[in-house]
């Protein structure tokens, strides 16, 4: 298969994966707000997520991706070190869950205190069964990326998010409010990693009898061992190369879960009710530039073995004009529809949240190009500079948090999250341009007739929104911008349908 096929068929598999999750999402989010919870106890469901997947970070410690990073590497070039990297990664990983996980049970009290909100004591028992789900569902999930089996993370994907879904809104219907929807997402995250570990399982076992079939004409039998200083030394750079994915999760952390948490402490359940929800439909519409960024990442790594650099150029610089094609107009129309979709899809107890969707709206064209980015730099060697930039960003984002958010209110978190966007995304884009060689003047290029589009679309939709007045107007509102946006987008030349849709077929 050439390496065109294997990174559209793992991207069209991601994609269901990432369809599916935006569906379970959306239809979550619409059972939650609208008839399970309160937007106050939305809000305090959103703030003990946020805590949860907090301790998820110190719990997974880059070990996953570093594990993923060593597996491709060594898959073509010495198979018989992969039962080691899955082995000893593995072991690694159990025991940050030990220590994470009675971490949260012995603190639970003073941590609890800082947000004066004791409703939140009952789920931290709970909260251990999450964080044991999630850390051990991403494990499998960046392992089977690392075999490039990226069918299999999609698969992983669908699974646990059909389970949260099942498991939530049944624990729900009991009556179990808050502590069900949190059991319900610790059990589908369960149920994930279940299946993954069983498939991992089946992989690694098959492999000692693989390797003995190929190696079987070597005069020298003992070739095929791996010795205890090589499984040592390998352990060694699998824990090392974690440290900076480690920083970069800390990033991704406070990027993602921080800001939530300092909305709580400052403020009231109610804006991290606003804040959590803008937050997730901007998810929503990242979902294709993560699917894309997933499985275009292990061909960097494999490009780079092979010294073919022009290969992963070509790859990448493809992938982020197609993204800045969809994103930017994305952008523009999110801006366009917050106030309509807000107030008819989720109601008037969370219009606070239309403007903070418009402001978030500038991240989802930032966070779509980290989403191609990140992964690819990883793979290419650089996640040590990448989590200096993602470090460094991050902390800012969290210090503008801390200064704007007593003054303005939960509009500063969004501000904050987009003005330390900014700054990561340029750092990012030169770091892969000393990798790849972009060409600056193309993109610029590119940027320009992309908005050009976007303001024509915008013009279109404008004229439009005065007339909706109902779900369907909006939807037809919306459907009448992405026709505006492909007329466009093909009559520029920036889209190739029929190459597109070749390849999606």
């Amino acid at each position: 298969m050439s390496t065109t096929d294997t990174i559209v068929d793992g991207f069209k598999a991601n994609l269901i994966s990432k369809v599916v999750e935006v569906v379970v999402n959306g239809l979550l989010i619409l059972l939650l707000t609208r008839v399970f919870l309160t937007n106050e106890e939305y809000g305090l469901f959103s703030l003990a997520i946020a805590i949860f997947s907090i301790s998820v970070f110190f719990s997974q410690m880059g070990l996953a991706k570093s594990a993923a990073r060593y597996v491709t590497e060594y898959r073509e070039r010495d198979p018989s070190m992969i039962p080691v990297i899955v082995r000893r990664s593995l072991l690694c990983n159990l025991a940050t869950i030990a220590i994470v996980s009675t971490v949260v049970v012995v603190f639970r009290e003073p941590i609890i205190a800082q947000f004066g909100e004791p409703e939140l004591l009952s789920l931290f028992s709970i909260g251990v069964l999450f964080i044991v789900g999630q850390t051990l569902r991403s494990y499998v999930y960046f392992l089977c990326q690392g075999f490039n089996r990226v069918a299999w993370s999609s698969i992983l994907s669908i699974v646990s998010n059909l389970g949260i879904f099942v498991f939530t809104v049944v624990l729900l219907s009991l009556g179990f409010g808050i502590p069900g929807a949190v059991l319900g997402y610790a059990a589908g995250y369960a149920l994930g990693a279940t299946v993954g570990l069983f498939v991992l399982y089946r992989w690694v076992s098959q492999m000692p009898a693989e390797i003995t079939a190929t190696e079987s004409d070597s005069p020298d039998d003992s070739d095929a061992t791996v010795t205890d200083s090589e499984e040592k030394g390998l352990t060694r750079r699998i824990l090392e190369y974690s440290l900076p994915l480690s920083v970069t999760g800390a990033s991704a952390i406070m990027f993602k879960r921080v800001d939530i948490v300092l909305v709580g402490a400052f403020l009231t359940p109610i804006a991290v009710a606003y804040y959590t929800l803008a937050k997730q439909l901007t998810e929503f519409v990242i979902a294709p530039a993560s699917s894309l960024g997933f499985a275009v990442a292990p061909t960097f790594g494999e490009s780079k073995s092979s010294n073919d650099i022009e290969r992963a150029s070509s790859i990448y610089r493809t992938a982020l004009e197609y993204n800045l094609l969809l994103y930017i107009p994305a952008a523009a129309g999110m801006i366009l529809v917050a106030d309509p979709a807000i107030r008819l899809v989720f109601g008037a107890d969370y219009l606070g949240a239309i403007p903070l969707v418009q402001i978030l709206a500038i991240f989802v064209v930032l966070e779509s190009i980290n989403k191609i980015t990140n992964d690819a730099l990883d793979y290419l060697g650089r996640a040590r500079h990448r989590a200096i930039s993602k470090g460094g960003a991050a902390i800012l984002n969290v210090g503008l948090n801390l200064a704007l958010l007593p003054i303005i209110g939960v509009a500063g978190a969004a501000i904050s999250t987009v003005v330390s966007y900014v700054l990561m995304v340029i750092v990012n884009l030169y770091l892969i341009h000393l990798e790849l060689s972009l060409s600056g003047r193309a993109l610029a290029v590119t940027v320009a007739k992309t908005c050009s589009i976007a303001l024509g679309m915008s013009l279109i939709v404008v004229a439009f929104l005065p007339y909706v007045s109902g779900l369907i107007t909006l939807f037809a509102a919306i459907g009448i911008g992405v026709a505006v946006w492909l007329a466009l987008a093909v009559g520029s030349g920036l889209l190739d349908i029929r190459w597109a849709m070749s390849q999606l077929s």
